[in-house]
């Protein structure tokens, strides 16, 4: 599993904490790297949709995410159930450490 952010993102670290407790509920051993998106224009080249962005096998968190060419070195806002937040929702995160 990879957590992709900049520096100075809010809102990584708490993504961080979200997938290891949603990793803890599920018994799932975690493996997570943080990679740090260090430029603009590295932004393209990593697939990087903003930050904080959670990947498990190369595919994002975010139902329907891997179909998006828009890539961009930002904060990235998630359109959750819940309103629009700075990390994903728990549920999509536990769906794809599950899922077979």
């Amino acid at each position: 599993m990879e957590l992709l952010y900049f520096d100075g993102c809010p809102n990584h670290l708490g993504t961080k904490e979200l997938v290891e407790r949603v990793a803890t509920e599920v018994g799932v051993d975690l493996d997570l790297r943080l990679i740090e998106v260090r430029r603009p224009e590295d932004a393209y080249r990593m697939r990087f949709l903003g930050s904080p962005s959670i990947r498990i096998d190369g595919h994002d968190v975010e139902p329907g995410a891997d179909d998006r060419e828009q890539f961009e070195y930002a904060c990235r806002v998630y359109r959750t159930d819940a309103g629009l937040a700075g990390q994903p929702a728990a549920d999509w995160v536990r769906a794809a450490l599950v899922k077979p």
